[in-house]
């Protein structure tokens, strides 16, 4: 075994200095990210509501980097308070969905970084499941960031070809002033392969352009359950295809269509949300999700998966109940196929409160 020192000469001398200033640093950044841990996180897109919290890591990395500085060098307590103290994105995440894949193995580690003008962005890691792809990213610049230096997230293609609809979300969480993770949902189309080759493009505020290939695969442990409810309320036409179970969470798929005019994408059909809850009572936290729609011969049809958070033990039943989630102001921009963008105004007068009737899903036992 390699010794660290000359047994027979004198023992190199512990470098107090060094070590108590690499220690008050880093009291310093670990309460720095306490207090940015308590803000709520800003959004872009759709939301991703919760803040992302790395105080345990954080706690655990510099114990451990401490112990190993009076032993290794000198040089090792100097460089101890430059390091980024990081976990996991989904593991401290505060989505339940991610943290209890990523507990289990199912999400894929990337750790491809490119640094350009100083910033480096790194993909740490990806989640395919039956609702969206998920991806977990670290920035980390030589200087201060502002606050979505890089807008409203990553673009991505899909076997280097552009999806011809893309909806989800993009949320950030400032871990310092020059340290921040963030998290990118797309929402998973019926005709997306099960793996491909996804490029995600980042552009900074200042010109620069990020871009990886990153493999992605769908988790196997997915139980598709078939539901083809349908009904009537008002003049909205509603119907819920399946819904779906995983580690990951809930995924629901549905469609509804309403007639309208083509200059107004705002009828009640476009707000559709639903509320799930277990036999006890127990509401299942919703995440929402994006959707698309086009209009065609009178009618706008509407579709989307909307993502929860997967269910506990002993769940046996759930009562689901579509609801419309009104919006108090708004507006819209209609793009024609010569790209040319035309302001839709909000218009409240045209939206009026609609009853759905709840129904029930039996849970498959697979899943308990």
């Amino acid at each position: 075994m390699k010794k660290l020192f000359n047994e027979n000469g004198t023992p190199p001398e512990f470098p107090r200095d060094e070590v108590r200033s690499a220690i008050t640093k880093g009291i310093q950044q670990a309460e720095e990210q306490i207090n940015m841990s308590q803000a709520p996180i800003q959004m872009k897109r759709r939301s991703i509501r919760k803040p992302l919290l790395y105080v345990a890591s954080a706690a655990a990395a510099f114990c451990i980097m401490v112990g190993s500085a009076a032993y290794v060098s000198p040089t090792f307590a100097s460089t101890l308070s430059q390091l980024p103290i990081v976990g996991s994105v989904f593991s401290n995440s505060g989505f339940l969905g991610l943290e209890q894949a990523n507990e289990q193995g199912l999400t894929s580690s990337i750790g491809e970084k490119h640094t350009i003008n100083g910033i480096s962005v790194t993909i740490d890691e990806v989640l395919y499941d039956a609702s969206n792809i998920t991806v977990g990213l670290t920035i980390d610049s030589e200087k201060k960031l502002i606050d979505y230096y890089f807008g409203a997230g990553p673009d991505f293609t899909i076997n280097g070809e552009n999806p011809e609809v893309t909806s989800g979300g993009y949320g950030e969480k400032a871990l310092s002033s020059t340290v921040r993770t963030g998290i990118a949902r797309f929402e998973v189309k019926d005709d997306m392969p099960d793996s491909f080759e996804m490029g995600l493009m980042l552009e900074g505020e200042e010109g620069e352009k990020f871009e990886f290939t990153v493999p992605v695969k769908k988790i196997a442990d997915i139980i598709y359950v078939p539901i083809n409810h349908q009904q009537q309320a008002e003049d909205i036409q509603l119907d819920v295809s399946k819904i779906s179970f995983s580690p990951s969470g809930i995924a629901l798929d549905y469609k509804a269509t309403e007639k309208g005019t083509i200059n107004n994408a705002q009828v009640g059909a476009s707000f559709i949300e639903f509320r799930i809850t277990d036999q006890n009572g127990k509401e299942i936290t919703s995440h929402s999700g994006g959707g698309e729609g086009h209009f065609d011969n009178g009618v706008w049809n509407f579709s989307s998966t909307k993502s929860f958070d997967p269910i506990s033990d002993g769940v046996q039943k759930l009562t689901i109940t579509p609801y419309l989630s009104l919006p108090s102001g708004g507006g819209g921009v209609e793009i024609d196929k010569d790209g040319v963008e035309t302001e839709i105004p909000f218009d409240p007068s045209s939206l009026k409160e609609v009853k759905f009737q709840p129904f029930t899903v039996e849970v498959p036992k697979q899943t308990k």
